[in-house]
């Protein structure tokens, strides 16, 4: 039975915000060693929470108004739980938060904002390949508007 209009937009939405994060990430990384890796790892970090939600909302699975990305993955179906290993959970969960805000953390460094990057083009790639055309078609209508 096809998912209500509703349903598919709501999905597009969040993976329209995942696409902003995921940009402003790899753009400011492009600085190199002059980038404020905390502000790359918050959006890879925002990047991968919006495509969960995304894959959240296609499913019909309520979720919570949370950062925390373990207590995201904990609520989605078994055998999507390989999406990020645990580490990886807790480490982008503690971008979102406590990076925000000054003090509480050791500096990030270029590589751990690479490594950060890498996970949300997975994770980006991963549940892409779990959503129909229907979901993504409206980014790749965008997409090939900028090609022109």
């Amino acid at each position: 039975m096809p998912k209500p209009e509703h349903i598919i937009a709501v999905a597009r939405e969040w993976i329209v915000k995942a696409e902003n994060d995921l940009k402003n990430a790899a753009n400011t990384l492009k600085m190199g060693e002059d980038c404020p890796t905390d502000t790359v790892c918050f959006h890879a970090q925002q990047c991968a929470e919006k495509y969960l939600k995304a894959l959240l909302v296609w499913k019909g699975i309520p979720f919570p108004k949370t950062h925390d990305l373990p207590s995201l993955m904990a609520i989605l179906p078994e055998d999507l739980h390989n999406l990020l290993t645990g580490e990886e959970q807790e480490l982008l969960t503690e971008y979102a938060t406590v990076t925000r805000y000054p003090g509480g953390y050791e500096d990030i460094t270029l590589s751990e904002a690479r490594s950060a990057v890498r996970v949300a083009r997975r994770i980006r790639k991963d549940i892409r390949a779990l959503l129909p055309r229907e979901v993504l078609q409206s980014e790749r209508k965008k997409m090939q508007r900028r090609r022109k």
